[in-house]
């Protein structure tokens, strides 16, 4: 007996579209970038700046010392043979290192302003935020290729001035309006970077011959430094406000009164009574320090970016001396030049080298030693809005 069977179904032929499929290869590449990116700069924060502050400074040093005055000692002389290329190169490099960072620092405020505000809104980290500046000024003053007295220095002068300034009635005027209290709880060690760069810009300006504008910029930066200074000098023993690896930060106390003291000079032609004052002030400030190693021991053990804040104040000290020996012209004033340089040239080197044999900790997961940086979960809304666009998941922790 047979039964009939069901006959089987017709067979269907499936097509799939392959740009369905397979995304473009563009927009593979978009993800991918937005990938590696945004956690660089989620974590890239002003506080990098140290890095250039410190290698446009050394360029500057560098550049005076490679051009002797005419009457120059003989120990001035003999630092005058080195070859140009090195400067060059190192002028290049810090001009590599600071555009990148700027790029980088002006996408994360594009991206994460959130962070940025919160950079802001901490008592330290909005210190920081002079230092793009302040590098941008340093590096203009021992630019190779074209003097002050050239139209592309002024607008580039102006370019630079113009957040110093604007950041300047933001603190002061907060400090002026809500008096004491305000100050003596936000002050720090990294507060005088706020009056640094007064000083960075009025040397700039005198060198442009603008000295009624160098004037305004030193009396602004010279009033509340000594405001910073008397504050940090009365603050209570429990109060510091400056966490155990941030005490490296205490160098700048080095770096006010030598740029002062340099920022005068300029203004008045010569190294006179009151610039000696302020390189005074700064070696006794120097002798300070480092007389107390116990004090930095705890932020020694481990290398941490906070190193590169013994560069900069050491090299401004160095500058200084430089001129101090030309005005005193005397063996003993050459022969401290000559060991500053020295100890700066070589903190320097130390740092490039520790910095290069741990590229991998310059961005960390979580910055939890330097609390000028703003946790990732502070803007975890700014991050998953920007990423839920392209396709990625947010990766904060």
């Amino acid at each position: 007996m047979h039964t009939n069977q069901p006959s089987p179904p017709s067979q269907i032929e499936l097509t799939v579209n392959p740009t369905i499929v397979e995304p473009n290869n563009n927009y593979h590449i978009l993800i991918v970038i937005k990938a590696l990116m945004f956690p660089v700069l989620a974590r890239c924060h002003a506080g990098y700046f140290r890095i250039t502050l410190s290698l446009c400074c050394q360029a500057l040093l560098w550049k005076t010392l490679s051009n002797p005055p005419e009457n120059a000692h003989a120990y001035r002389r003999m630092l005058g043979v080195f070859p140009s290329t090195a400067f060059i190169l190192l002028w290049s490099l810090s001009l590599l290192i600071l555009t990148s960072l700027s790029i980088l620092y002006i996408l994360r405020c594009a991206l994460f302003s959130d962070m940025v505000k919160n950079e802001f809104l901490n008592h330290i980290g909005v210190n920081y935020l002079f230092a793009p500046s302040i590098s941008w000024l340093l590096l203009l003053q021992s630019a190779p290729f074209f003097n002050a007295k050239t139209i592309y220095y002024l607008c580039l002068w102006w370019l630079f001035v113009v957040p110093i300034f604007v950041l300047d009635v933001k603190i002061y005027g907060q400090w002026f309006t809500k008096g004491k209290r305000i100050l003596s709880t936000v002050a720090n060690p990294a507060s005088q970077l706020s009056v640094v760069g007064n000083f960075v810009g009025a040397r700039a300006a005198a060198q442009m011959g603008w000295k009624e504008s160098a004037m305004i910029m030193f009396a602004i930066g010279m009033i509340h430094y000594l405001v910073v200074f008397v504050t940090l000098y009365q603050r209570l023993s429990g109060n510091s406000c400056l966490p155990t690896m941030l005490r490296p930060v205490m160098f700048l106390f080095i770096a006010a009164p030598s740029m002062a003291s340099l920022a005068w000079d300029s203004i008045s032609g010569k190294f006179d009574f009151s610039s000696k004052m302020l390189f005074y002030l700064s070696l006794f400030l120097f002798l300070s320090l480092v007389t107390r190693p116990k004090l930095f021991k705890k932020s020694m053990k481990k290398f941490n970016m906070v190193w590169w804040a013994y560069s900069y104040p050491l090299t401004v000290l160095a500058l200084a001396s430089t001129e101090y020996a030309q005005e005193m012209k005397s063996s003993v004033a050459h022969l401290l030049m000559l060991l500053l340089s020295a100890l700066s040239v070589l903190v320097s080197v130390v740092l490039m080298v520790y910095t290069a044999l741990n590229t991998n900790t310059l961005l960390p997961p979580e910055d939890v030693c330097d609390p000028t940086v703003p946790t990732l979960s502070s803007s975890s809304s700014t991050i998953s809005n920007v990423t839920s666009d392209s396709g990625l998941e947010s990766s904060t922790p």
